[in-house]
């Protein structure tokens, strides 16, 4: 499906919209649509015309990070070190969670706004479950770990590090947390 490019002003309107909804983000502020129209200087119909919903406008501010760490996972799928491969790829995960507000609530919610958002959540899962094959296959982690368990495992310790973590020293935090998780994954 092609797209028609947008006007110069419209563009602009559209990327004014994103950025403040990603400042908006950052500082932990839900999005409401009109609170952005009124952040942004321009009516609300102008927001509501780029962005039928909040949570899809939180997957557009989320897309660049879930783009990167799929890029990531691809790389990381090229390693022939299959622990190695896994433990880079939780770690992006888990740096990538703990730096941008964005990502867990797009990653964790059961359905999606935008398919461009299910198709990088699709790959991010492939990824993680071809990396955890890997691994358990060579041995180097624990055989009960499923698939499953990955999510559930990295939003706790994204969690974890939001709340309990300095916030200058968050990604330190998450990088400890995983570090004690991968030891208990990891065969001796």
């Amino acid at each position: 499906m092609t797209t028609v490019p947008l006007r110069k002003d419209a563009a602009r309107n559209w990327e004014r919209i994103v950025a403040v909804a990603r400042a908006l983000v950052d500082e932990g502020t839900p999005l409401q649509l009109n609170d952005i129209a009124r952040r942004a200087g321009m009516g609300v119909g102008t927001v509501y015309r780029h962005f039928p919903t909040a949570e899809a406008l939180l997957e557009t501010v989320a897309a660049p990070g879930l783009e990167a760490l799929a890029a990531h996972g691809e790389q990381a799928l090229a390693d022939e070190d299959p622990g190695h491969a896994l433990a880079g790829f939780l770690t992006r995960t888990i740096e990538a969670q703990v730096a941008d507000a964005s990502l867990s609530p797009v990653t964790a919610a059961h359905t999606d706004a935008l398919p461009r958002t299910t198709e990088l959540k699709q790959t991010l899962r492939s990824v993680g479950r071809e990396l955890l094959d890997r691994a358990r296959d060579a041995k180097v982690v624990r055989a009960d770990l499923t698939s499953a368990d990955l999510v559930p495992l990295m939003c706790g310790i994204a969690y974890a590090a939001n709340v309990h973590g300095d916030p200058a020293t968050r990604v330190e935090t998450a990088r400890r947390y995983l570090t004690a998780l991968l030891e208990g994954l990891y065969l001796s």
